[in-house]
This record gives structure tokens, sequence and C-alpha cells, in this order.
């Protein structure tokens, strides 16, 4: 069972907006046993449309299309896919129904004849209801594929897709079970966990696929599985999943499926022991805190985060001793653990962390060498720094920085 996801608009090809919609339909699709096997994207124009539908129907079951139903000239899906399927467009009384109470509840200016055209579609499709839009979604087949386009609006498209288009689809189509387990492992690069689970890796079942997810600092471990029979797939993958932990538990710090990231993780311990957790960011300039705040319910364990870029900063709202700095540098294990130290105290919490470092390019108030950083986690217990080292390349440095923070967090919360 595969699908295709085709993605309609200029504004994706010259990287005007991030194509985000197709990483929700795929992992959605992958929920209900259809697999993508691939995603393209093309430009407003009718010939390249209709070979792209062409050929993705030659290869799948279902052809997922987004953007392009909009009430401009520049959108032509809906009658390319006239085009496609023969047919022709026809007023749907139910759907100029809906566009014009949208306009008379939530929208200020004229309905005009362009907004009622969007009623306009093939007659042919089976109409899906976009209670948020005006484009309404269409589902239509061609021999055993399914054709079904989308407003390219990420809001509309999900509630769509969720509500219309996979209820829909698990009607039609008999779909084997994917299976999925991530486990969650901080510490070790890539290439030095390959080298340690090698034989592990090797003598892997052929259904069941292995890939690694590095991502600086942390590197996650997915392996999956595709069949009829959901519970054996389960137990095999689960099977293998212990073989695992001889070779590399020391570094495992759960499943993400069942635990999420390391944030959500250290989240649920600080409500469970009613702990909070403040932070004093330097050069991750708010990083970590947004990674926090991300989180639902992070305001009960989260009390606040002071961004002191500046080194001046530093000394007025964090409190850093100017001498320490003067002695120390800015860049180092003293002022990390003065700034992890007087933020817990301003904010009253259990836990604090802090950074300090140069991120490059250049080596601004410090003379540390680009890439040398300081990460403090203060605790009930006391406050240790950590010295790392890494690298030239900026967004690798603040990335890298961010995930060795929360890894140190959860390790020192363990303790509690």
């Amino acid at each position: 069972m595969q699908a295709e996801i085709i993605t309609i608009g200029d504004e994706i090809l010259i990287g005007q907006i991030v194509d985000s919609n197709s990483a929700f339909i795929s992992k959605e699709l992958n929920k209900i046993g259809v697999s993508v096997y691939q995603i393209t994207s093309i430009q407003d124009d009718k010939e390249h449309i209709l070979t792209s539908l062409k050929e993705a129907g030659e290869r799948s079951s279902v052809v997922i299309l987004t953007g392009g139903l909009g009430p401009t000239k520049d959108d032509v899906t809906k009658r390319t896919l006239c085009d496609f399927f023969g047919d022709e467009l026809v007023r749907n009384d139910a759907v100029l129904k809906h566009i014009e109470e949208l306009f008379k509840k939530y929208i200020t200016t004229p309905i005009s004849d362009l907004n009622r055209e969007q009623a306009l579609v093939p007659s042919k499709a089976t109409v899906l209801h976009n209670e948020f839009g005006t484009a309404p979604g269409i589902w239509m087949k061609k021999g055993e594929t399914a054709y079904i386009s989308l407003p390219g609006v990420p809001y509309e498209m999900k509630n769509l897709l969720v509500k219309a288009v996979l209820p829909k689809i698990i009607e039609e189509y008999n779909r084997p079970h994917i299976v999925h387990k991530t486990l969650m492992t901080y510490g070790l690069g890539e290439s030095a966990i390959a080298e340690k689970i090698e034989d592990w890796e090797n003598n892997l079942p052929s259904f069941i696929k292995f890939a690694y997810l590095p991502n600086l600092g942390r590197v996650r471990l997915r392996l999956s599985a595709k069949g009829y029979d959901k519970e054996a797939l389960i137990s095999a993958i689960d099977e293998q999943i212990q073989k695992l932990y001889p070779l590399i538990g020391d570094i495992i710090y759960g499943e993400e499926e069942e635990i999420g990231n390391v944030e959500k993780q250290i989240g649920a311990f600080l409500n469970d022991k009613r702990m909070t957790l403040s932070t004093a960011e330097s050069f991750t300039g708010g990083s970590i805190a947004e990674r926090i705040t991300a989180i639902p319910g992070a305001s009960s364990y989260f009390k606040g985060s002071l961004v002191c870029y500046a080194t001046e900063m530093k000394v007025r709202l964090l409190g850093v001793p100017q001498e320490l700095i003067d002695k120390h540098s800015v860049v180092s294990e003293e002022v990390a653990i003065a700034m992890a130290e007087n933020v817990k105290s301003k904010m009253a919490t259990d836990f604090s962390i802090a950074t300090t470092g140069n991120a490059g390019p250049t080596k601004g108030d410090s003379n540390a060498d680009v890439g040398t950083v300081y990460i403090a986690i203060g605790t009930p217990s006391g406050t240790f720094a950590h010295k790392f080292v890494m690298g030239q390349h900026r967004e690798r440095v603040v990335k890298k920085s961010v995930n060795k923070a929360f890894e140190l967090l959860y390790k020192e919360i363990l303790n509690f």
C-alpha cells in the first residue's frame, strides 16, 4: 500500500515557504499502514501537474495533492484535475452556502465572484467538507487509485486529512500494519554507535529495517517492520531492542513513542517531584527555554529564563561579579557556575541550566577558541560545570550545546 504526495506552488520551489504539509501527511499515513513512496514539489503549471498525476498513479494507490485550490488565476489544480479525468467543473450548492456563511460570520471584506467560484468542483468528485476554509477537499478515483486534492493552508489541510481523508482510506483499502520503535540516545555519535552494534545490526531479521537519525549530540535509532500481524511485529522488534541494551544501554534514554524526547522526560520528572527549573543563557540565545516551553504544561515546573547575551547583562541582570569575569574570562567554568547559581537563586528553583561560550565566527568578549562552551547545571546539592569544544560552525555549536545541556540535566535529576 503506497502513496505519493504532490505539493503544488512556486512559493515552495523558490524557498519562500517550507513544505511542512508533506511531513504531516506522511506521518499520518504511516500510522494507518500506508507507506509514502515519493514526495514531489511542482509549479502551478497545468502540464507539469498532469505529468505528475499520471506518473504517481502508475506507482501508488493513493495520490495526495496540496495547494493550488485558491480563487486566483495562478491556482489551476481543479481545472487540471478535470482535464486529467475528462470532467468539468460544476457548482456545489453546499460548498457555496458554506463559503457565504464564512464571509458573513468571519470576513469583513465583501464576498466576490472569485470567492463564489471556490464552489466549483469536478462533477465526478466526492467533495470533502473544509470547515475552516473556502476551498473544499476533492476525492476522485481512476481505477484503483484515489486522487485527493487538499488546500495548501496547513491548518485546513490537517483538519481535512484527519477527519475526512484518513477514515475514507481506512474504509476503502486493506492495509498492513507499520510498526516503528525509536530509541533515544545521547552522548555518542552515529559512527561510534555503529561500531558498538555492528554484529547486532548485521544479524537483524530481514523484515526489520534499521535507521540512524543523528542530530548534533543525540542519535535516534529507529526499528521498523511492516506486515499484517501487528502483535508479531511488535514482539519481534522488542526482542531486538532487548539485545541492544547490553551493548549501548548506558546511552539509551528510552523509546521516543512512549516517553518522547528528553525535554519531556525532564518535565515529567519535575512535575512528579514537584520541583522547578530555570535557565540563564548566553550564546544559546534562549534556545533551551524555547525547547522547554514547546511542551504543553511546562509552566508548572519552568519558572523562566534570563538571556544575557552581552557580558554587561551577565553582571547587571544575573549578578555575576565583574572581577570574576576579569579574572577567568566570560567564557569559563567559574562564570558558568555563577550564572547557574544566580538564576537558580533569583527564580527560587530547584534546578538550573546556564550556558556561556564562543559560538563564532569571531571570539567576541573572550579569548576562548571558537566552539569552546561551558554548560553548568544547578541542583539542590550543588552546581557543576562542564567544558566542551563543539567545532567551528556556529549553528552546530549552538544546537549541539542545547542537546548536551538537556543530557547533562537529565543525568543530574536521576539522582533525586
